[in-house]
C-alpha cells in the first residue's frame, strides 16, 4: 500500500481562492492522501466554501478557530490531526 501524504493548508478569509486551491489538491495522481484545512477565524464564508467542498471529498478535513491564532498555530493544528507517513 502507498504512504499516506498529509497536506495541511493555512486558511484565512480565501473563500474566493479556496475552490482552485482545493481543486488543485483533489486533483493530483497520487490519491492516498490527506487534507486539512486550518481556519484561523476567518470572517468572510471561507468555512462554508470548505463544507460544501468536503462534501465532494472525503479526504479533505476542517480545523476552524473561532478566532485568529496565526498561520503557526494552525499548522500545528493540523499536525496534531494528520495521520500521514
Amino acid at each position: 500500500m502507498l504512504p499516506k501524504v498529509s497536506i495541511i493548508v493555512a486558511i484565512y478569509n480565501v473563500q474566493e481562492y479556496l475552490p482552485q486551491c482545493l481543486e488543485s489538491l483533489t486533483a493530483q495522481t497520487y490519491k492516498n492522501l490527506e487534507i486539512f484545512l486550518v481556519d484561523d477565524g476567518s470572517k468572510d464564508r471561507t468555512v462554508e466554501e470548505v463544507k460544501d467542498l468536503r462534501k465532494r471529498d472525503e479526504r479533505v478535513h476542517l480545523i476552524s478557530f473561532s478566532r485568529n491564532f496565526g498561520k503557526e498555530s494552525a499548522i500545528y493544528a493540523g499536525l496534531q490531526k494528520a495521520k500521514g507517513d
